[in-house]
């Protein structure tokens, strides 16, 4: 988008370029030729950056001043030449000079001069008497972003895994198809957004995703002749609005407003619903956050033969971050989420009436039990009627030291653990007729080392040759977080899982990196099913 020189600038740019031609004709000739250079080419330089004239054409403004100021000087001292001697012939040596010295210019041409420069040059930036042409203001106000990824995946399965038959038993349905034969796939995620300031405290965004519409968590759209056309979904649409600088409110869909790790959300989670969040600076170095939200899950039409509610998400979280002499930081806080109607409910006998309890999407771990098994309802043909055993009510801990002692290389530490304390033996036992074991504790220990943490956010720079390297050591009990949230690439999604996870970074140049993860999985109580999983990723954002 071309920028456009507010009016007043320009103003001042045109007054000063003829104040400069004014200067110039009437300098005392012995003054400094140095000062004069500087304060000119200053002034071209800060046109330039302007935007009021085009760097091809002040270079030619200078090469022509320089030839110009060389004339000059030769001329004048053949002038001295002759004033030395005037009887010598020396007026014969004067070189021919066509060039007219003004030394006073009136101010009436000076005004025609900066009318007919002013003309010029609201003519280059599509102005008419102060007002722009053909371009609507509005533009000025949005901003468009993207990034693209190319991936490669392999999917390495273990030689001693179940067959799926018997991994999709009722009581902890792993949601599988193949756990046996080796998967290789190349895979395309595709983003493209904009945001629209709409005020100076309020904004909208917007931002198309490519993935299937499924799932709410991976984008990426693997790559076939034959599957013809990529899906691209709007996946965020919401108003942001920041009435201080310590408060913000967002509302729609966005991106997640928990300080977290892949273990609680996966980074591609969009929410939906309201977001507050609360910074108050305590002290110089001291800043608390808190954020406050309600999302919902799945909305569902109650009725008499449907009596199933709607699923919803209540979340608060409170912590601090302390900014040290040297810019490390230090962040810890503690976070409440509770998931209200996720778990399944049997259904009556004969009817379908708890049907919706049957979760909209899953990947594999929580505990699962048949709605229809207890009372001997029935559902419709090919209708899924594998349901949450447990309530999930998640208690969350989260620390994070970034340590930049060696800067500009960071060391950053991260320990997160999460307890779901919803989990009720004895309710369980009573609503599905089954007994499961207390398998509620998920954790994560993670080191980071680089130039550059590479989030992925917009608004972050990733420039050439920044690297980094982490090392993660993740642990997730069965019905530790909801199995349909947590990473979908480690053991392909999903709980009941332990294992390692290996990831560098190098940029190759500005906004451009390549990536590699290699993420091992192996199941912590259930049948085995141990998945080793490579990534090899080219990212390129704008």
């Amino acid at each position: 988008m071309m920028k456009h020189l507010p009016m007043k600038k320009l103003s001042i740019a045109v007054a000063a370029i003829v104040g400069l031609h004014a200067g110039l004709a009437q300098a005392d000739e012995r003054e400094s030729l140095e000062q004069l250079k500087a304060t000119t080419t200053n002034l071209i330089d800060l046109l330039v950056k302007e935007g009021v004239l085009p760097k091809d054409k002040a270079d030619a403004i200078v090469k022509k001043a320089t030839e110009d100021a060389a004339r000059q000087v030769k001329q004048q001292q053949a002038l001295d030449a002759i004033a030395a001697k005037p009887n010598d012939g020396a007026a014969a040596a004067l070189p021919e000079d066509k060039s007219v010295r003004v030394q006073y210019v009136p101010e009436h041409v000076k005004q025609e001069m900066r009318a007919e420069i002013e003309q010029q040059v609201m003519a280059k930036l599509n102005y008419k008497a102060g007002e722009r042409l053909e371009m609507p203001s509005w533009l000025d106000r949005i901003e468009f972003y993207g990034d693209l990824r190319m991936r490669a995946q392999e999917d390495n399965f273990a030689d001693g895994n179940e067959i799926p038959a018997n991994l999709n038993d009722v009581t902890q349905d792993m949601n599988v198809q193949n756990a046996t034969e080796d998967r290789k796939r190349l895979r395309v995620r595709a983003r493209l957004g904009a945001d629209v300031k709409v005020s100076d405290w309020l904004v909208g965004g917007l931002q198309f995703v490519t993935g299937l519409q499924t799932t709410p968590l991976t984008p990426n759209q693997t790559e076939g002749i034959a599957q013809g056309k990529y899906i691209f979904g709007l996946d965020r649409a919401f108003l942001k609005a920041t009435p201080t600088s310590w408060m913000m409110v967002e509302a729609g869909r966005f991106a997640n407003p928990f300080l977290s790790t892949d273990n609680l959300f996966d980074p591609d989670l969009a929410f939906d619903g309201l977001a507050a969040s609360f910074t108050p600076k305590l002290t110089d170095n001291l800043t608390s956050f808190t954020t406050v939200g309600a999302f919902p899950i799945e909305e569902i039409e109650s009725s008499d033969l449907n009596r199933a509610k709607d699923k919803w998400l209540y979340s608060l979280q409170t912590g601090f971050k302390w900014v040290a002499p040297n810019k490390s930081t230090v962040k810890l806080a503690v976070a409440y989420h509770d998931y209200k109607n996720v778990e399944g409910q049997p259904n009556s006998n004969a009817l379908n009436d708890f049907g919706a309890t049957v979760p909209a999407f899953r990947q594999r771990g929580n505990s699962t039990f048949d709605i229809n098994d207890l009372n001997g309802g029935t559902s419709p043909a090919g209708a899924r009627t594998i349901a949450l055993a447990s309530q999930f009510e998640q208690i969350n801990i989260i620390g994070q030291i970034d340590f930049l002692n060696f800067d500009p290389v960071h060391v950053t530490i991260t320990g997160d653990y999460t307890k779901n304390i919803g989990f009720d033996k004895n309710e369980i036992l009573q609503r599905t007729g089954r007994i499961y074991e207390e398998e509620t504790d998920a954790y994560q220990v993670k080191l980071d080392v680089g130039t550059k943490p590479f989030l992925g956010g917009r608004h972050e720079v990733i420039n050439k040759h920044d690297w980094q390297i982490s090392l993660a050591y993740k642990y997730l009990e069965s019905d530790s977080v909801l199995d349909g949230f947590t990473d979908s690439n480690f053991r392909l999604g999903g709980t009941d899982t332990k294992g390692w996870a290996l990831v560098g970074n190098y940029a190759f140049d500005k906004n451009a990196w390549v990536g590699a993860r290699y993420l091992s999985a192996d199941t912590i109580s259930g049948l085995p099913f141990s998945v080793d999983v490579f990534l090899v990723d080219v990212n390129a954002k704008f």
